[in-house]
């Protein structure tokens, strides 16, 4: 069976970036010397689902910093979009949630890696998440873009773990509720 996972980091008022995307915010306080689970979360994934947003923002970054393929969802991109560089790294496709992880399925993987607001946002709406690992970042910016959208209904979830790190930053394991 097919699951998509959550890994990500908010500042305190729930924003994973500012309005115009920059996350410079989050890579000002990541201490390298805490090790906040990234590395043995990614060893159990098969294949990272990204968002338009997330990938254009990512895109430019060299080296490139992921060790899985990676699969954009979006409407506006095409394959044509994607960098030379990571022609065979990268793959985009037009899918919505469900579309996306049945396609996944098929081709074998089972632990889906979803990155980027909205996308996670639809992939919650949709009940395609299983879990989520949300770092709370100390710092307040005001305004962004959120990670939580609206719902239609509840979704509740299950605290698992929490964690806290000399930096500041809380992080927090959450089971999401069938």
């Amino acid at each position: 069976m097919i699951t998509g996972h959550v890994f990500i980091a908010t500042s305190l008022d729930g924003f994973i970036a500012r309005k115009d995307g920059d996350i410079a915010w989050l890579l000002d306080r990541d201490n390298p010397d805490e090790d906040h689970g990234y590395d043995a979360f990614i060893a159990d994934i098969d294949i990272i689902l990204m968002g338009r947003g997330t990938f254009e923002k990512m895109g430019t970054v060299r080296p490139w910093p992921y060790s899985r393929p990676v699969l954009v969802l979006s409407s506006t991109l095409s394959q044509s979009d994607v960098p030379d560089d990571l022609t065979n790294k990268v793959r985009v496709a037009n899918k919505a949630p469900e579309e996306a992880m049945h396609m996944l399925a098929v081709k074998g993987h089972r632990k889906v890696y979803v990155d980027g607001g909205l996308l996670i946002q639809s992939f919650l709406r949709a009940g395609l998440i299983a879990d989520m690992v949300i770092t709370s970042v100390p710092v307040l910016l005001g305004e962004g873009r959120r990670l939580f959208g609206k719902v239609a209904a509840d979704i509740p979830l299950c605290l698992e773990e929490v964690k806290s790190f000399p930096s500041g930053l809380v992080q927090s394991r959450y089971r999401v509720e069938a």
